[in-house]
């Protein structure tokens, strides 16, 4: 079956990417009243998440995460008439990240071939009609050892808790509070310098959604907001070092390995409603 898919990829991959159209931003706001504007943030948050679905077949031993991106690239602009976002923002030279292993948040996508128990984040983010939908989760080429598996696990039931949490009044001291106690209770630690963050029709924007904090303290959500939360637990100290071009890629200071999930929310009069979901996620239909 391998071998399928390997081929698969390089049929899919040998003609390089798909030009990308020029297109037109919307005023930056991440929080909507309009029908028109939810709506089309749930467009944009569906498409992120059919994205990672397309992508789950191709993540195996021997595929490189350039192929992955290409694959990625060529979805967006081709079956789903939309833009990459993560490409030349701020410089960053790939459609989207992939960070395998000890790489926290931002990995380039580069030549060098999955391994077998190679765990990777892949972090999509589409711009369809001025709207953003940001999403990211793990995937094992092949299977992963179980500290590894444990770790992915832990993660997800970090991310999980926090949404079940978001609705008005809700502080976000309050969800901060939450991950690192579940993330500590299982002995990992937090990255504190990157967060979640205030997405719309523009790519970061308020509020930022730290994954640690105190109870009772921090901003307050409001119906119409619309952010993500995408907790990065490290199997071992917090600590971050930069590397690559413009030192985006962010990977473990101590080498252990780093695990990722996230979902774009929006508030609603009595909770949440979660985007990006996938079919899978069952516990959000």
């Amino acid at each position: 079956m391998s071998n399928e898919i390997l081929q698969k990829v390089k049929d899919l991959t040998d003609n390089g990417r798909i030009e990308v159209p020029s297109w037109t931003p919307k005023p930056a706001a991440t929080q909507f009243t309009d029908t028109n504007d939810i709506e089309g943030m749930r467009t944009a948050g569906r498409l992120a998440s059919e994205v990672l679905v397309m992508l789950e077949e191709f993540v195996v031993p021997g595929v490189t995460t350039e192929q992955l991106d290409i694959i990625a690239h060529n979805y967006i602009v081709g079956e789903q008439g939309a833009i990459p976002a993560p490409l030349d923002y701020h410089g960053f030279p790939k459609s989207c990240c992939t960070s395998v292993n000890d790489v926290i948040c931002h990995g380039i996508p580069n030549e060098k071939p999955l391994k077998k128990g190679d765990i990777v984040n892949i972090d999509i983010t589409v711009i369809k009609d001025g709207y953003y939908g940001d999403t990211s989760r793990m995937f094992f080429a092949g299977s992963a050892a179980p500290h590894a598996e444990r770790l992915c696990k832990v993660t997800q039931e970090c991310l999980y808790l926090a949404i079940d949490m978001v609705k008005p009044g809700t502080r976000l001291g309050d969800i901060g509070a939450a991950i690192q106690a579940h993330a500590h209770k299982h002995h990992y630690s937090v990255v504190e310098e990157y967060c979640g963050h205030g997405v719309g029709t523009t790519f970061h924007g308020s509020p930022q959604v730290t994954h640690y904090g105190k109870a009772g303290t921090g901003a307050t959500l409001e119906e119409g907001m619309t952010f993500t939360i995408e907790p990065m637990i490290n199997a071992g100290k917090k600590q971050v070092k930069h590397s690559g071009p413009d030192n985006w890629i962010a990977k473990t200071k101590d080498g252990r390995l780093s695990a990722q999930y996230e979902h774009t929310l929006l508030i609603t009069a009595d909770g949440v409603e979660v985007l990006t979901k996938r079919p899978e996620e069952t516990r959000f239909y």
